[in-house]
């Protein structure tokens, strides 16, 4: 490859003003954040397990449309603002929390109906995918505290701010592809209705217990 075409390849890399090592290195802690379990990872296990591949990528798509549209207003500072504000952080916490306990009621209540035909549709769970991040202030936060650290001051800050909130989305987008890919793969395996029955209760109990842990993970 001549001089020329390198030059071109690391510009083409190197967008938004933000060097190859900078978008490498955020991509890493992004990757390292999305590993760490927390509400996404185990409402999208429960929806793959149970229900299957499809709505598990359903549920993904909304995930990753929620967290695109934090990002976004972080990058024009309406998550800072929000984070300023302790009732309205209260409130966007504590309507998280609550919506995280209506799906594992809603898990368990599906595990007692036995082998009654779910006629939940791919939106249903896109919209599901969608409200949990939307009422997640934790994601907020990381877009407002570890995000930053990774700006340059003197280059365009929208500019950048857009970019790694792409970067970031992309990351979590496929980790949570993965788990959907895994989880949907013990589906064939809950053939039998009461091991089906015991394995969604379960996991409905866990993501109650995850929306426990969320409560008090993102007190202020």
């Amino acid at each position: 490859m001549s001089v020329a075409a390198q030059g071109v390849l690391l510009e083409s890399l190197s967008f938004a003003a933000l060097p190859l090592t900078t978008l490498l290195s955020f991509a890493l802690t992004s990757l390292l954040i999305e590993l760490t379990p927390g509400p996404n990872m185990a409402y999208l296990a429960v929806v793959a397990a149970g229900e299957g591949r499809k709505p598990g990528l359903a549920t993904v798509a909304g995930v990753a449309l929620g967290l695109a549209l934090l990002g976004l207003a972080a990058a024009v500072g309406l998550a800072e603002l929000i984070s300023q504000s302790r009732p309205v952080y209260e409130v966007l916490r504590w309507a998280g929390v609550l919506f995280l306990l209506y799906l594992a009621f809603d898990a368990w209540r599906d595990a007692a109906l036995d082998d009654a035909p779910r006629d939940r549709s791919s939106l249903s769970y896109f919209r599901r995918g969608l409200v949990t991040n939307l009422l997640n202030p934790k994601a907020a936060l990381f877009f407002i505290t570890v995000l930053p650290a990774f700006v340059d001051p003197a280059g365009p800050l929208l500019t950048q701010n857009v970019a790694l909130v792409a970067v970031y989305v992309a990351v979590a987008t496929a980790v949570h592809a993965a788990i959907v890919v895994l989880a949907a793969a013990f589906e064939p395996i809950l053939t039998d209705p009461e091991r089906e029955r015991r394995v969604r209760r379960v996991l409905s109990l866990l993501l109650a217990a995850v929306a426990l842990w969320f409560a008090w993970s993102t007190r202020m």
